[in-house]
């Protein structure tokens, strides 16, 4: 199944998805005093959250989660399931408190916002929203760098697509791994004995390949979408 994340209309479906009717109240009311948001709610079952998707064109999906290991794992089969079924739906994972596992296995199950309540102010909610919306990626500088690190640790030797496919040369995958351990430009180059212009070339034919525009979107797709991630 597909939904386009660019329904046609002056406002973006929000769908909130949290068995905690208290919490959806609270943030509900507050995301509904936002003229540019139509918010629905529903629990957190996947059922159920793909009834209310299926029902009214949805833009994105706010997932709220306990920071509890049972309701962690309910809340990543939940991430999977919708965005195997909905790969363009905007997926935001809504959390208490940032810890390495759940920024890496979000990301990897398809989360493209990682929000921390207790963290960040509801304006800056408003702004993820619209990010993950118009097709960025929202997480800040401590979440990033726990993806990259986990890439670093399992090189994407082999980059596949949604079919298990390859999708990259071995040069173009050598130099997505070079880029996920962080490295430069001129670095990549030294290590490859290729000039730096070569590798810009590499990069662009890499991102046009990958549907990517920028490198933290490379290596967010690289972890995603490595040999074995999509058996994971």
């Amino acid at each position: 199944m597909e939904i386009s994340s660019k329904a046609g209309h002056d406002y973006i479906r929000v769908l909130l998805a949290d068995s905690n009717q208290t919490q959806s109240e609270v943030l509900s009311s507050a995301l509904r005093r936002h003229a540019s948001f139509k918010v629905a709610c529903c629990s957190s079952d996947l059922s159920e959250c793909l009834h209310a998707v299926e029902a009214e064109t949805t833009d994105v999906v706010l997932l709220a989660s306990n920071g509890s290991v049972e309701h962690r794992n309910q809340r990543f089969a939940l991430i999977r399931g919708l965005h195997a079924a909905y790969p363009e739906l905007g997926l935001v994972l809504l959390h208490d408190h940032d810890d390495r596992d759940l920024v890496v296995d979000a990301i990897r199950c398809g989360a493209r916002g990682l929000f921390c309540l207790a963290e960040q102010p509801f304006k800056s909610l408003c702004r993820c929203i619209s990010c993950v919306h118009q097709g960025q990626l929202w997480a800040n500088t401590r979440q990033l760098r726990y993806v990259v690190d986990a890439l670093s640790l399992n090189p994407p030797l082999h980059v596949v697509d949604a079919n298990g496919d390859g999708v990259l040369t071995p040069r173009e995958e050598q130099v997505v791994s070079l880029v996920a351990e962080g490295a430069s430009n001129r670095s990549i180059a030294e290590q490859l004995q290729v000039k730096e212009n070569t590798v810009k070339k590499f990069l662009l034919r890499i991102y046009d390949k990958l549907g990517v525009s920028n490198r933290v979107e490379l290596v967010l797709y690289a972890l995603t979408h490595r040999d074995g991630a999509q058996k994971s």
